[in-house]
């Protein structure tokens, strides 16, 4: 049965899926062929949210869902004193055996961000220090995804921007923050963003996984907002996007490494990592209370996770990975009142979640229920005005209703809204990028 996690890989997504609206920008775009980030599409289950937990991760940004197979001892009854259980006593660990381990040390600020000689060595060789901004840009960014300079090998695992820049690997939360270090080496302004993408959900081993993602933004004078994002084949410029500070980016490091570690079978590592995530944030990280509150779980211990779950909704009320696991935990215990409270509050943000629509209004297309599917779509595009997925199926449903003029107006307003995403993107590529001057 599945448990629950939450992971930044390509970088992370707000688990509701719901979207702020974000103001235009380019998107800083290489041809595909040269772009190899090996990455490899997951199968996506049909309700992630149905199975028992989850997890959160960014790049491939990185929610969660654990899939434990093996939960006999967690299953005993609730725990009476879960309320005895302290944020401080999560943290500390005693229950997996941290103390024993002795003083476990996490990577630093500055060991995450750090250049080393061979990243000094490559910009010496490939970027014009004293040129333009637009210059300096194009060539780093050229000489990055040119697989005879350097080249890209997408995978899941988080490193600091010298390991990734070492074995050209990583992921985009990996490969954003080895680029952050290099543009400002190089003078240029830029800083990570968080990229609001549609619920993604992937396999890992036995947990499902929430992906979210992570991309850079740059800032050259006279020019628009230059977006560089290490995973363009599923990028839209149409997603909203937030700034975020370097200390947000080291706590969705730190998050995704006590993932990795958790995976690893190393749970004193992990909390370490987790517990690095959650005190940087105030406590205010939910997607960490989340997977601590999973790590408890898979070793056994049901209050403790309770109580970590807890805090992350406490953190953030709207986390519906926690929300789901609860609801898991509170199905094995017997706590079929509580199951009922926090699943109602699953289905209620998901509902209002325009990809889950798109999702269900899929679903039933595929099964011949196309006013159904009218219906999930029309609600879709008035939370998401510029998402032609929705537009396109739209039509398709109205050609099948035998309604050719809706059908083409539809599609007709699916090839508008695709032409201007296109537009943006090209606004960006080595061809059409910003003057050198």
């Amino acid at each position: 049965m599945p448990d629950g996690t939450v992971r930044t890989g390509t970088t992370t997504v707000d688990a509701s899926g719901a979207s702020p609206t974000a103001a235009p920008s380019a998107s800083l775009a290489v041809p595909l062929t040269v772009v190899d980030t090996g990455k490899v599409l997951n199968p996506r289950p049909r309700n992630p949210l149905n199975s028992v937990g989850a997890l959160t991760m960014w790049c491939r940004s990185t929610a969660t869902v654990l899939l434990v197979l093996a939960l006999a001892c967690a299953s005993g009854p609730r725990s009476a004193g879960v309320g005895r259980i302290t944020s401080d006593e999560l943290l500390a660990g005693g229950p997996l055996g941290v103390g024993q381990r002795g003083l476990l040390e996490v990577d630093s600020a500055a060991d995450v961000l750090a250049l080393s000689p061979e990243m000094r060595a490559f910009l010496d060789a490939n970027v014009t220090r004293s040129g333009s901004g637009n210059l300096k840009l194009r060539q780093l960014v050229g000489a990055i995804f040119e697989p005879k300079t350097f080249g890209l090998h997408y995978d899941e695992h988080t490193r600091t921007a010298a390991e990734t820049f070492r074995t050209r690997r990583g992921n985009c939360l990996s490969f954003s923050t080895m680029f952050v270090v290099m543009a400002r080496e190089v003078g240029l302004r830029v800083e990570f963003q968080d990229v609001d993408i549609p619920p993604d959900w992937s396999l890992d081993n036995d947990t499902l996984v929430l992906n979210r993602h992570v991309n850079v933004r740059v800032h050259i004078e006279s020019a628009p907002t230059l977006i560089v994002d290490f995973n363009f084949a599923d990028f839209r410029t149409s997603y909203a996007m937030r700034p975020i500070s370097d200390e947000e980016a080291l706590t969705q490091y730190y998050n995704n490494v006590g993932f990795e570690r958790m995976q690893a079978g190393d749970p004193a590592s992990a909390l370490v990592y987790f517990r690095k995530a959650i005190l940087d944030s105030d406590k205010r990280f939910s997607p960490a209370w989340t997977n601590l509150g999973t790590l408890y779980l898979r070793s056994g211990f049901s209050a403790w996770a309770e109580a970590a779950y807890l805090e992350a909704l406490k953190a953030d009320r709207s986390n519906l990975v926690a929300m789901s696991n609860l609801a898991h935990l509170y199905e094995r215990t017997g706590d079929f009142e509580r199951v009922a409270r926090y699943r109602k509050r699953v289905d209620r943000y998901r509902w209002r979640n325009p990809y889950y629509r798109y999702q269900l209004a899929s679903q039933a297309f595929t099964d011949g229920q196309v006013e159904t599917a009218i219906g999930h779509l029309t609600f879709a595009i008035r939370h998401k005005r510029n998402e032609e997925r929705f537009y396109e199926l739209l039509g398709r449903c109205y050609q099948q209703k035998g309604d050719q003029r809706a059908a083409e107006r539809w599609l007709a307003r699916a090839r508008d809204v695709a032409a201007s995403h296109a537009l943006r993107d090209t606004n960006l590529s080595p061809a059409g990028a910003p003057s050198d001057r």
